[in-house]
């Protein structure tokens, strides 16, 4: 369950001081992935995670199971021996707790996160 984010006030008063003028700073430049492992979160269509407490996840390469994972209750799913950015594609199975299907989702090669949506 998502938790109600407060809107900006619309024309909020403000004093318009300068309290400290920000420092520039150099730009790091990302020079490779941020996440080092296949990452999957498991959204509904406005974006919220599902609570998927008690699901996992297969992932498969050519009719293989190549890994398996559970989902934490935040809609994540982490695997661990899957290095990013992956070379080759995938397809991941989401199951519950009792093992019924629920989605098969393609993910192509050259990624390190990916969401299933819906």
């Amino acid at each position: 369950m998502a938790v109600a984010r407060v809107k900006p006030q619309l024309g909020a008063r403000s004093t318009g001081k300068v309290i400290k003028r920000a420092v520039p700073r150099t730009l790091v430049k990302q020079t490779g992935p941020i996440f080092s492992r296949l990452t999957v979160v498991w959204v509904a269509n406005n974006g919220v995670p599902f609570d998927t407490a008690g699901f996992f996840a297969r992932l498969i390469r050519n009719n293989r199971v190549v890994a398996t994972a559970s989902f934490d209750r935040f809609g994540v799913v982490r695997f661990n021996n899957i290095r990013t950015l992956t070379n080759v594609s995938y397809t991941i199975q989401a199951f519950n707790a009792n093992g019924v299907l629920f989605r098969s989702r393609f993910i192509p090669a050259g990624v390190e996160t990916f969401a299933i949506i819906g």
